[in-house]
């Protein structure tokens, strides 16, 4: 039986976006319907046409001639896929029962700049500790080294009072979330606590309102604020690369914020 074809597109804000087409059942099989209904969620839901000086009726006017009645469902995925792909944006995929596509240059077109097993036999040698998903020791006196593999993993209020009170008279942590692809946004929140060394406007965001191009709510203010134990104000390098994703990208703009705090490595994803 020839699949059916709907669509379905998480609305995104603009700070972090993530949005996903599906092919699943219940909906009209004509490659031209569905790539117009493809081509209309998207000019009306996603956020950063302009940002990233894209025009979408451009870019239908490539994709569109490629479409025909007799295209295979997996000759309507591709097309959609590739006019999917000029945005250039990993949290952006459409997905059927036999393909997910997907937009990984933001970092397989840059050098890794980390290797986990360098680390571990050159740095941590065996002398590290696991609290809850944090890796962790005193790599050098006085200086915490503190990897955090991804903000999907979470840990209890004793867990981080122990991580941090264990550092506290510490001259300075390393925290090493290179190759973190993010997770729960909520955990780039209560971990960016513990080092804000007072309120600080931390970015400004905005959310798609309407189908214009520029229908957008106002600019709103986040501040965050210290944690109300275990704070950590002396200085802090945070060590990153382009695999650091979503959230992971999030909880870095939000410690750059703090004057304590420095980013070191590329640019992240």
């Amino acid at each position: 039986m020839k699949q059916k074809i709907a669509l379905l597109l998480i609305a995104p804000l603009l700070f972090s976006a993530c949005e996903d087409v599906f092919f699943t059942e219940g909906a009209s099989t004509d490659p031209s319907v569905v790539f117009e209904a493809a081509w209309a969620e998207l000019r009306d839901g996603y956020s950063f046409f302009d940002v990233k000086q894209i025009n979408w009726d451009s870019v239908y006017e490539v994709y569109q001639p490629q479409i025909r009645t007799d295209l295979t469902e997996e000759e309507l995925f591709n097309v959609i896929a590739d006019m999917i792909f000029t945005l250039r944006d990993g949290h952006v995929n459409l997905i059927a029962p036999f393909n997910v596509s997907r937009n990984w240059t933001w970092y397989l077109d840059f050098e890794q700049n980390f290797n986990r097993e360098v680390v571990e036999r050159s740095y941590w040698q065996g002398q590290e500790k696991l609290t809850g998903p944090f890796i962790h020791l005193e790599i050098v006196p006085e200086i915490a080294y503190i990897r955090y593999e991804s903000f999907a993993r979470g840990w209890s209020t004793a867990q981080l009072h122990y991580l941090l009170t264990l550092y506290q008279d510490t001259k300075g942590i390393i925290f090493d979330v290179r190759d973190n692809t993010g997770g729960s946004i909520e955990n780039t929140f209560s971990l960016a606590r513990q080092f804000a060394d007072q309120e600080r406007l931390a970015y400004q965001y905005r959310y798609k309102s309407g189908p214009g191009a520029q229908d957008f709510t106002d600019w709103r203010d986040y501040s965050i604020s210290p944690a109300d134990t275990a704070v950590y104000t002396q200085p802090v390098v945070i060590l990153t690369n382009r695999s650091c994703y979503s959230a992971c990208n999030a909880w870095v703009t939000i410690m750059d914020a703090f004057p304590h705090v420095t980013l070191m490595g590329d640019t992240t994803g």
